[in-house]
């Protein structure tokens, strides 16, 4: 099994988001790749400039980070070449790590907007390795700069942050100063692919918490009607946990709930609601064990939104 541990550096609309395309609103410029065995040793590296198709200039913001002119780009490999020669180079089996939660998802869309979305089978697991730094060594799970990271690490600076192959490098290293024990159970899931029936509906369980990610509904409401979406066990017996706290919108893309589990005590429940491109929704929910003080906070948080809604429904009413 490869590491694959990747950054991607990508461009948006110089002329802001009136002129984004929305189906690629961030064109990848730059892949870059580090490979590793499964002892974490470094054997292999990769890196391609990306020739643009979408936009004709450097937004200024990301200029100003990745110092990186758009004349660079001109003789740079088309995204679909380079995205094939990168899958290439990654090896029959692998497994990718990242810095945060975006690269995985950002490669699918330039993949699917390119027709090449097929090449990698999806929902994707992978690993971020900020979240793993934020476990092993963050006592609040803080998530941190790649610079923090490496600094903390004691890690030579032998590359040039904000470029892909660099950062790719300073990830491998942090990654490479991780104890197995905390990287193994602590995979994630990116479901730009997400499931679209009920056979292919995804439960998943981590040391912490419980994941569901249910099959498209037409509606937000077609989705919290739903039973599976709804239900709440607890994530350590896996029983089901009465519920004291009714589901409620907290704002306008999550929901909470409190149920109790008789042996293993509360359980938090969070649902997010995400709307598809072909304007459908998906229900992302987790389950949680929480202390009592963490339950009384979600009851104080449905109390403020209760006095929200009544006092809006009274303004309503002055009005007419």
């Amino acid at each position: 099994m490869n590491y694959i541990v990747f950054d991607l550096e990508w461009n948006q609309s110089p002329g802001g988001k009136r002129w984004s395309n929305s189906r690629l609103p961030f064109e990848i410029i730059e892949i870059g790749a580090v490979k590793l065995n499964e002892k974490k040793e470094i054997v292999d590296s990769f890196q391609r400039l990306i020739k643009p198709q979408v936009y004709n200039w450097i937004h200024d913001s990301i200029h100003e980070v990745i110092h990186m002119n758009y004349k660079d780009l001109q003789n740079g490999t088309p995204f679909p070449q380079a995205v094939t020669e990168f899958l290439e180079w990654c090896g029959e089996e692998y497994i990718f790590f990242t810095w945060g939660n975006q690269d995985v998802m950002e490669l699918q869309r330039n993949m699917k907007y390119y027709g090449k979305l097929s090449m990698i089978p999806g929902p994707v697991t992978y690993y971020d390795v900020q979240k793993l730094f934020a476990i092993r060594y963050e006592e609040n799970h803080e998530r941190r700069a790649l610079e923090f990271a490496a600094d903390k690490m004691g890690i030579a600076k032998k590359m040039e942050f904000h470029r892909a192959l660099g950062d790719a490098y300073y990830t491998a290293c942090v990654l490479q100063k991780i104890e197995d024990e905390y990287i193994l159970p602590n995979s994630s899931l990116d479901v730009y692919q997400n499931p679209k029936s009920k056979r292919e509906e995804i439960h998943v369980s981590y040391p912490t918490y419980d994941k569901f990610v249910s099959r498209e509904f037409y509606s937000r409401e077609k989705a919290m009607k739903d039973r599976e979406v709804t239900s709440t066990k607890c994530p350590l017996c896996h029983n089901p946990a009465k519920r004291k706290i009714r589901w409620f919108m907290n704002n306008s893309k999550v929901y909470y709930s409190i149920s109790l589990c008789q042996e293993h005590g509360f359980v938090m429940g969070k649902i997010r609601l995400r709307k598809t491109e072909n304007n459908m929704y998906y229900a992302i929910k987790t389950l949680t064990n929480v202390s009592d003080e963490e339950a009384e906070e979600i009851r104080q948080k449905r109390e403020a939104h209760r006095a929200k809604k009544r006092s809006r429904k009274a303004e309503e009413s002055a009005k007419q």
